[in-house]
């Protein structure tokens, strides 16, 4: 499925939307160059959780937890990670990731191999051309 936003409200709303069919257990890897959107992504997934917070990207701590929404939303960044899934594993990333809340990870990338065979992934692309605030987003089951 691809979606096509021309503003980050488009792109919230879209998110939002694939959050209220989240589950438990669910892990959606957010993938893009810097400032493609994954943040902006992440901020309306958690407001379709029904989360009314703040949500910003947990860059420099590797991983937010925020509750008060439906189900726990865990967001990891993973883009200062320097040995993937040996620094996933050293704060406990699978408590999260087969736990009772849905993970967002912005750079998997950096530890692709960390994942589960049954997570979504979000690549969010943008296109000059088309104007400075145009993304697309991509959703797969497959990197």
């Amino acid at each position: 499925m691809v979606f096509e936003s021309f503003c980050a409200e488009d792109t919230k709303n879209f998110a939002a939307n694939i959050a209220q069919n989240a589950k438990a257990g669910d892990i959606f890897c957010l993938c893009g160059t810097l400032g493609a959107g994954k943040t902006v992504f992440a901020q309306g997934f958690a407001k379709g959780m029904g989360y009314e917070g703040r949500v910003t990207s947990p860059t420099f701590t590797i991983m937010n937890e925020y509750e008060g929404a439906r189900l726990p939303l865990y967001h990891f960044d993973l883009y200062r990670l320097e040995d993937g899934e040996a620094d996933l594993e050293s704060i406990g990333y699978e408590e999260y990731f087969f736990a009772n809340g849905v993970s967002l990870v912005e750079w998997p990338e950096r530890a692709v191999d960390a994942f589960p065979k049954n997570v979504t992934w979000v690549k969010i692309t943008s296109d000059a051309a088309r104007g400075d605030d145009y993304r697309a987003c991509l959703i797969s089951s497959a990197y």
